[in-house]
């Protein structure tokens, strides 16, 4: 499944988005829109705010200002879980996996969330076990389905991570470097893995990622975030060529 992204309606919109700890700014009036279907990337330097923009529109940190939308409704004081009810998933830089339990209860627990389940229903339950077996599948994670995830590789987990947000059948992914810890072997795959909900199921897609050959790889646009603010945004080819962004990473790592 492909999407001409360049016809699409928005998604996502953020409108004037900004936060601010006391006196210190840290977004500053970041404006957006995510096409349906669009895989969007963003770059920048430790420290442009790539992290701040997820946790605002995921709901972990409230917005000092602006608005977001998803699917025209605004979900800007909306809790976390409220979001991911209405199909917006995230994914983090560091694993929040339970490294005691089981790679298919993890994805047995999400199931149950999802829906509205409770903990001590699934305990009892365990339903959703034909949902759980083919997002193992999906993800390449069927044979680990008994492994405990405090035993996977780093990629096996980045996959569990992703098959945790997958089991909630999210509209629109928030990808958080996911490719953090991941051995030089198991990339590719990954990579692979995200290309094809894109392309294959449609997702939309907004990840954060410093491998720049995998980003290019993969994005529709490229978004550059620079001391809190979006620096560029527009096809990657355009934004490598810019003199502005070239300007802004001369001799920092993206």
């Amino acid at each position: 499944m492909t999407t001409d992204t360049h016809q699409a309606p928005p998604v996502l919109r953020l409108t004037d988005v900004g936060w601010s700890i006391g006196g210190a700014v840290i977004l500053d009036d970041v404006s957006l829109e995510v096409r349906e279907g669009e895989f969007l990337a963003f770059i920048g330097p430790n420290g442009a705010g790539k992290t701040s923009l997820f946790n605002l529109v995921s709901g972990l940190n409230p917005v000092s200002r602006g608005s977001i939308r998803l699917d025209g409704a605004d979900i800007t004081r909306l809790a976390p879980h409220a979001r991911a009810r209405r199909g917006l998933g995230r994914t983090f830089q560091t694993s929040s996996l339970w490294p005691a339990m089981t790679v298919a209860d993890h994805v047995r627990l999400a199931a149950q969330a999802a829906q509205g389940g409770s903990y001590r229903l699934w305990r009892r339950a365990r339903p959703f076990t034909a949902e759980v077996t083919a997002t193992l599948e999906r993800t390449g994670l069927a044979d680990r389905a008994d492994a405990l995830a405090g035993s996977l590789s780093h990629g096996e987990k980045r996959k569990l991570e992703l098959a945790v947000l997958l089991v909630g059948d999210p509209r629109v992914m928030l990808l958080d470097e996911p490719m953090a810890g991941v051995s030089a072997e198991e990339v590719p795959a990954l990579t692979e893995l995200i290309r094809s909900l894109h392309r294959d199921e449609g997702r939309t897609v907004m990840m954060v990622e410093h491998h720049m050959d995998v980003l290019l790889g993969l994005a529709d646009r490229l978004a550059v975030m620079h001391h809190g603010t979006l620096l560029a945004l527009d096809v990657p080819d355009t934004v490598m060529a810019d003199e502005t962004v070239q300007f802004a990473y001369l001799g920092e790592e993206l």
